[in-house]
């Protein structure tokens, strides 16, 4: 409920304390600016200051009015900007989420075993599919109060009541954001690889060489204006991941089956610590193959109400989720067992022995991986791009004048630079799916959504969805931590491979 503020300013009532409370803070005025842009438009009212990482990277539709409307009203925030559909969204939440680290959920299975391993695949399955759905809801909520978010960042700050969760926020997404990014970069550039070693197998060319050519390609890419430009590629990615998946089931099972193929050995670690810290360390992997920390910003592509379009995006996204997930996860470590590597292909195509699969099959694989990666890139670097261009462009320019090209280019160009010297300086691919797993999707994919339905929603304190939430919260927690220890013990213990622009990419 709504009451007077000083200053002509709304005051709403807070459902998790009953407190007066503006709709946004200070801190995010103009972060959160479409709130209520609408609002002021219609009402005659002077509008916030216009939001270029609004306009210009998280419309979906090209509103029908002109730059300088945009610029004069901040329109672009009302029902007429927001026409995307919910197939479009499952392409992006999609993409966001099924991607080529489903190469190393066998790896993940390695740490568990059979029993433990297809269980916390299943619950992770399982939960995040509701805390996205919560996501949903909450921001629903909010819209539905006069407070429409389309950030991740300013939806806990104003859901959580406090400043510094803003910046946590921004600091866990960017972490994510470029964590994906780099290990994007990285895996695609050990596929070329991969496909050079075996049509030269004595070439002079190393792993970063490689890595430049995947980031020039990006770099490319990446000039792509807004997330709604991302629809079609990211409809070729869904294709693309039911494509590999289908052709690596294939060959595992064929290698599996081969007389070349390693002892399957399944035996976890006589240690006990080892054992748990392995187990941890699986979480963490899990959780980072299906972490998703952009779903607001997918969401504020939808045209309302956006709630039922949402959840069809959702189930969309986890159908395709079941059947290019399981397959690789079971077949992969069936053929391999604990000799399983992080990359799956590179237990299918040994340094040493031939290729336990046909090499048709094998480069094809290689092909489409490579090719869903650039998608997987491109949709982490949204978050990102929307931060830099709300910095550096001025909607009062057109999207493509020199005065917004210009910084846009320079920009994302250094991004994705960033990114590519990360990557070759410390190719350490399965060390850094577990850390962005335990220190960025833990928190913001487990922890935060319940966290924010129990605040938002208020639901009574001894509902069964108010204990499965604080259940959820406290487990996560627990798993995140842990998580965060055993995969930085993961990288202590392989310092001893270390080596910086090394030519090989450490398990």
């Amino acid at each position: 409920m709504a009451v007077a503020g000083t200053g002509g300013t709304p005051f709403l009532l807070s459902p998790a304390t009953g407190r007066a409370a503006t709709p946004s803070s200070a801190v995010f005025d103009v972060e959160a600016a479409g709130a209520g842009a609408g609002a002021h438009h219609r009402a005659g009212k002077a509008p916030p200051p216009a939001d270029a990482g609004a306009a210009f990277v998280l419309e979906s539709k090209a509103p029908s009015i002109s730059t300088d409307a945009i610029a004069a009203s901040a329109a672009w925030l009302t029902d007429a900007a927001r026409a995307g559909t919910w197939w479009h969204a499952g392409f992006h939440l999609t993409t966001a989420i099924v991607g080529p680290t489903v190469l190393t959920l066998p790896y993940a299975l390695r740490g568990m075993g059979w029993g433990l391993g297809l269980a916390a695949l299943t619950a992770v399955f399982a939960v995040t599919f509701y805390a996205y759905f919560l996501v949903s809801r909450v921001l629903d909520h909010c819209e539905a109060r006069g407070r429409r978010h389309i950030r991740f960042r300013e939806l806990a700050a104003d859901v959580l009541g406090s400043g510094w969760v803003f910046y946590l926020v921004v600091s866990v997404q960017t972490a994510i954001n470029a964590g994906v990014t780099t290990g994007s970069i990285l895996l695609a550039a050990d596929c070329l690889q991969i496909m050079y070693s075996n049509l030269a197998p004595h070439g002079p060319l190393k792993l970063y060489h490689f890595i430049i050519i995947v980031a020039v390609v990006l770099a490319f890419l990446s000039q792509l204006p807004s997330f709604h430009s991302l629809r079609h590629i990211n409809l070729g990615s869904l294709i693309l991941s039911f494509g590999y998946t289908i052709l690596v089931s294939a060959a595992c099972i064929r290698a599996g089956a081969s007389s070349n193929a390693p002892t399957k050995d399944y035996l976890l670690s006589s240690s006990k610590s080892e054992k748990t810290f392995n187990a941890f360390l699986s979480i963490s992997i899990l959780a980072s193959v299906f972490g998703n920390g952009i779903l607001p910003e997918i969401q504020a592509t939808l045209a309302p109400p956006a709630a039922g379009k949402m959840m069809k995006a959702l189930v969309l996204c986890y159908a395709v989720i079941f059947f290019t997930f399981y397959f690789p996860a079971i077949t992969g470590y069936w053929a391999f067992g604990n000799q399983v590597q992080s990359n799956l292909l590179q237990s299918l195509m040994p340094d040493e022995g031939p290729s336990l699969a046909p090499t048709w099959l094998l480069g094809l694989a290689v092909v489409l991986v490579l090719l869903q990666l650039l998608a997987i890139a491109l949709v982490y670097s949204q978050v990102a791009y929307e931060i830099m261009e709300k910095n550096s462009a001025d909607v009062a320019h057109g999207r493509f004048s020199r005065r917004n090209l210009v910084p846009r280019v320079a920009l994302r160009t250094a991004y994705v630079a960033a990114c590519a010297l990360v990557a070759a300086m410390l190719p350490f691919f399965g060390d850094i799916v577990g850390v962005v797993g335990a220190v960025g999707f833990i928190p913001l994919d487990f922890v935060l959504p319940v966290v924010m339905y129990n605040m938002a929603l208020a639901p009574p304190r001894r509902s069964p969805v108010y204990l499965a939430n604080v259940a959820i919260m406290a487990v996560f927690t627990g798993v995140g931590v842990i998580g965060a220890v055993a995969s930085v013990r993961k990288l202590v213990l392989d310092a001893d491979k270390f080596k910086l622009f090394s030519d090989n990419v450490v398990d």
